[in-house]
């Protein structure tokens, strides 16, 4: 069973990595291994605690960007009383952008999940992957089809509007990948993003935008796990672990949007190999 320390440990651990493009999946599979921590991933509790984590990520992203999925309902609501998008509407456009790009992660998530964790699921698996995505990251940052002009403050909508649907898809497939163990779900769809034509601003509130709805969708459908008997002996932990996964998400996500106005990929690409040789050679000589 999870102690207080270790859902403390691995709740924080979820609410960082899950916002930040190294793999909170990747990270719960291969801190436990590497700690030397008694938990199996397709243990009942610990499915449990990690609903509860994702539902708490998932619940603050949509405080923290509620006015602009408002915005989107009241676009999509637009949209269907037209029966159009139209040309100037951005929040209609950019909410049937995320339905579009949702759509494959949840299809994929819903046939393979199981399959693809049994299969990966193993801390040494999980650290090569790891290596894999921050190759991947580096070389969406090379390949971007860089823009003439720059970012503009308070236009980041606009320009997300401006994808694509094709576009919209291929991020949306970009994001599936997250679900083998190592690799970053918030990583591919802004490689994805950046691979479209946005910038790293842009690309990264699409992210932010797209994790809501597919984080929040998977944690309610376990949802009814939460209330099993298997969760009652480890119900303080899930709480507390879920709080600290709340902080930590919140945290994450405010130094996340101001850091990528500036900066890009590249130095969580370099810990990305950095940690996954690592802890390969840790779980190697262990």
């Amino acid at each position: 069973m999870l102690t207080i320390l270790q859902a403390i440990i691995l709740g924080l651990l979820q609410g960082l990595t899950e916002l930040f493009p190294i793999s909170s999946l990747g990270h719960s599979v291969i801190i436990p291994s590497v700690l030397g921590w008694n938990i199996k991933q397709d243990d009942p509790y610990f499915i449990t605690f990690l609903v509860a984590t994702h539902l708490a990520t998932a619940t603050v992203l949509l405080l923290f960007f509620w006015k602009d999925w408002w915005n989107v309902a009241k676009g999509l609501a637009r949209s269907f009383m037209a029966r159009e998008i139209k040309p100037n509407d951005t929040y209609a456009k950019l909410g049937w952008l995320l339905v579009v790009a949702t759509v494959p992660a949840g299809i994929m998530g819903l046939l393979l999940q199981d399959q693809l964790r049994q299969l990966f699921a193993t801390a040494q698996i999980a650290a090569a992957f790891l290596i894999i995505n921050g190759i991947v990251l580096f070389s969406a940052e090379r390949l971007r089809r860089r823009k003439a002009t720059k970012h503009e403050e308070n236009e980041s909508d606009v320009n997300i509007a401006k994808l694509s649907w094709t576009a919209a898809i291929g991020i949306g497939l970009a994001q599936a990948g997250a679900l083998i163990p190592g690799i970053s779900r918030s990583g591919s769809s802004m490689a994805g993003g950046l691979l479209a034509g946005l910038d790293n601003a842009d690309a990264a509130r699409f992210s932010f935008l797209l994790a809501t709805p597919i984080i929040g969708a998977a944690a309610v459908l376990k949802l009814p796990e939460l209330f099993q008997p298997a969760a009652r002996p480890v119900l303080q932990a899930t709480v507390i672990g879920a709080l600290c996964a709340a902080v930590a998400a919140y945290v994450s996500v405010r130094f996340l949007v101001k850091y990528f106005e500036t900066r890009n990929l590249n130095i969580y690409a370099s810990y990305c190999v950095l940690a996954g040789i690592v802890f390969s050679t840790i779980l190697l000589i262990r």
